[in-house]
């Protein structure tokens, strides 16, 4: 299935899509006094993107730039926007790690330490 076909009520939905955005995590807590932690993030394919909210141990398995699978997942609709869910029964995997996330950041650092740093001391 592809994003451009998601509706809010759809459901037993599996799309594969790249996570481009990830807002960073927060906790909230729910009416019933529970805390938990969530994350947004904007899933792409070649049709479009949606929302998808990740709950817990989900945040910490992707990055911008990995390549999911959401399997068994649900479409709601948050402020008019249809997002796409896991739920209870869904299942997200990382089906190919993509190059944002930690791998480009620790390539950038030594390039600013290196440049910046030294030469400007130097002159």
């Amino acid at each position: 299935m592809k994003i451009s076909d998601l509706k809010a009520g759809a459901s037993n939905v599996t799309i594969d899509a790249v996570v481009v955005e990830k807002e960073d995590s927060r906790e909230v807590v729910t009416k019933y006094g529970k805390k938990l932690t969530v994350a947004h993030v904007v899933l792409k394919d070649d049709t479009g993107s949606i929302g998808m909210s990740l709950w817990g141990d989900d945040i910490d398995k992707v990055d911008v730039g990995d390549k999911v699978r959401i399997t068994n997942g649900y479409v709601s609709e948050f402020r008019g926007t249809p997002q796409m869910s896991t739920g209870k029964y869904g299942k997200l995997e990382v089906i190919e790690k993509g190059a944002g996330g930690k791998e480009s950041s620790e390539g950038d650092e030594p390039e600013d330490d290196e440049g910046g740093g030294l030469e400007e001391d130097q002159m």
